[in-house]
């Protein structure tokens, strides 16, 4: 049901993060990533988590509630996308988002509960499509793409952070 995207399966803008993903099943990998991801997180200290390693940059908390919000708004998209609708969904300016999410003032423990809730959603979602939903394609962010493509990208844009993380966090 779900495979790796071809390149007329989403804009161009998305293809870094689709790279990332391993050759398996995609929701196989969604589900384990999470499991990974979390106990990442709550292993840091918090000291990490609210660690900057620029002006300007995000904390890793901040990391996290983007990472959130943008699974909760692909997860959205892929549904409109997956049921037939054609109404061109507008993007969003996750700058803004993150500086109104306050997600320093929150725990890591809250954060990362929030994540696995949205992550349990989007994988209820993507199992419980119909037999070729997943093909079917969109509009969302100026850019045709399919909801089998929005399922990678979730999993990509996860791995991109984490890969950003290590580098300039932790490195």
């Amino acid at each position: 049901m779900f495979s790796k995207p071809v390149r007329e399966e989403y804009p161009a803008y998305y293809h870094n993060y689709i790279q990332l993903v391993p050759e398996e099943d995609v929701l196989i990998h969604l589900g384990e990533q999470i499991g990974k991801t979390s106990a990442f997180f709550l292993g840091l200290t918090d000291a990490q988590a609210d660690f900057r390693y620029a002006e300007g940059k995000w904390s890793i908390k901040e990391v996290i509630g983007h990472l959130t919000e943008t699974e909760r708004i692909m997860g959205y998209r892929a549904l409109r996308i997956a049921r037939g609708d054609l109404t061109s969904l507008a993007g969003y300016d996750d700058e803004a988002y993150v500086k109104e999410g306050q997600f320093t003032t929150r725990t890591m423990i809250d954060l990362v509960e929030e994540l696995k809730a949205v992550r349990m959603s989007t994988l209820a979602l993507l199992k419980g499509l119909p037999e070729g939903a997943p093909k079917r394609k969109g509009y969302a962010n100026n850019g045709e793409v399919s909801a089998n493509a929005i399922a990678y990208i979730i999993a990509g844009h996860e791995l991109h952070h984490l890969k950003i993380i290590e580098e300039r966090y932790l490195g």
